[in-house]
């Protein structure tokens, strides 16, 4: 019988896919660019993102001059915004230290920040053809399949198990395929519900097949129940002038542009006071609006508030900043920023009589 690799091959040739705009042009700074944006991230949902990033950013140098905030504003939306600090971080570290050539070793790539095991690996193997294992989500859950390996893949011995199984697997040559191929597999047909077992050409010796328990591999993370948060988030109003502030660089949204927040409702009149020397004025309060995480949901009690313009006082900083929310973005918004971001706008372009009555 053939070999792993050598099915897995055979079947790409003929059903992998071959027209992804990273695929086009495999350079490692093109295959970095869309290894970090498919982390955690389905392809469909990366294709617009990746085509706007590499339109502004065609190469690593471009990418590390760029100011963080131009960034942030390209990945607004995808989400799990570390990736893209890290990314301009590592960038940065390329242009200074390799003269802005991605480096060629692994052992180079992966003190990169934000570049892990995985993910070294499939950079260099995709656009080099280097032998390097991978094990991003898709291919844990093939191999986990194929071996019936028990366990969560987040535990130390079970993720040490796929290891050892994807690097037997690997072969010398062909490794950029392979690659491709087995997160092809994975991401196609050996998908987390409903694997088409019938078209997969591992059908014959794939131990959870054999057993009828395809959906019991990878075992799941143990659950926790997930925690709520809640906010209050102050929309400032100045004319045609939103406040915004940025985040702080870690934790949820960092280094994007965000909302005041409040610990509750009755701080707004205080912080009005604080805040620009006026008082507050038409306050009024938008429905909740809940932003789910990973790891809890935040719960959003939006606030309305005008400011008089004589009393705009705080000017352009770094961290506070009036922002023209009628205009196109041109910096990174948290993503329920945007969502009131738009209601403001829908509820000028619907009411425009009463938008120039409250002087927005």
């Amino acid at each position: 019988m053939a070999s792993f690799a050598e099915r897995l091959l055979d079947w790409y040739a003929q059903n992998g896919r071959k027209d992804l705009p990273w695929q086009q042009d495999t350079t490692p700074y093109r295959v970095w660019v869309s290894e970090i944006m498919l982390q955690q991230t389905q392809v469909a949902t990366v294709i617009p993102y990746y085509l706007r990033f590499m339109q502004s950013f065609p190469t690593i140098v471009s990418l590390a001059d760029a100011p963080i905030d131009a960034v942030l504003e390209h990945w607004s939306g995808l989400g799990y915004y570390a990736r893209a600090r890290n990314l301009h971080k590592a960038a940065s570290v390329v242009r200074d230290t390799h003269h802005g050539e991605f480096p060629e070793t692994f052992d180079e790539v992966i003190v990169l920040p934000g570049i892990g095991r995985s993910t070294a690996g499939a950079i260099l193997a995709l656009s080099g053809n280097q032998r390097h294992a991978i094990l991003d989500g898709n291919v844990k859950r093939v191999l986990a399949r194929f071996h019936a390996i028990d366990g969560w893949p987040g535990k130390t011995s079970v993720a040490n198990l796929l290891w050892e199984k994807a690097e037997r697997h690997t072969p010398d040559k062909h490794v950029a395929a392979y690659t491709q191929a087995i997160m092809d597999l994975g991401a196609t047909l050996c998908t987390r519900s409903k694997p088409a077992c019938n078209k997969c050409p591992m059908i014959g010796d794939c131990a959870a097949h054999a057993a009828g328990r395809e959906t019991d591999f990878p075992g799941k993370k143990p659950r926790k129940a997930k925690p709520q948060k809640s906010t209050v988030m102050v929309l400032a109003l100045c004319n045609e002038d939103l406040y915004l502030e940025r985040r702080p660089p870690s934790g949820i949204w960092g280094g994007l542009w965000s909302l005041p927040e409040l610990a509750d409702a009755d701080e707004l009149e205080n912080w009005v006071a604080t805040k620009f020397a006026a008082r507050a004025e038409g306050i009024e309060s938008w429905p909740s609006l809940r932003h789910s995480f990973s790891h809890f949901d935040l719960d959003i009690m939006p606030l309305t508030v005008r400011i008089e313009a004589g009393s705009r006082t705080v000017s352009d900083t770094d961290d506070g900043r009036w922002y023209a929310y009628g205009d196109p973005s041109t910096v990174g918004l948290a993503a329920p920023v945007s969502k009131l971001i738009q209601k403001l706008n829908d509820e000028r372009i619907n009411n425009p009589d009463m938008n120039a009555k409250r002087n927005f």
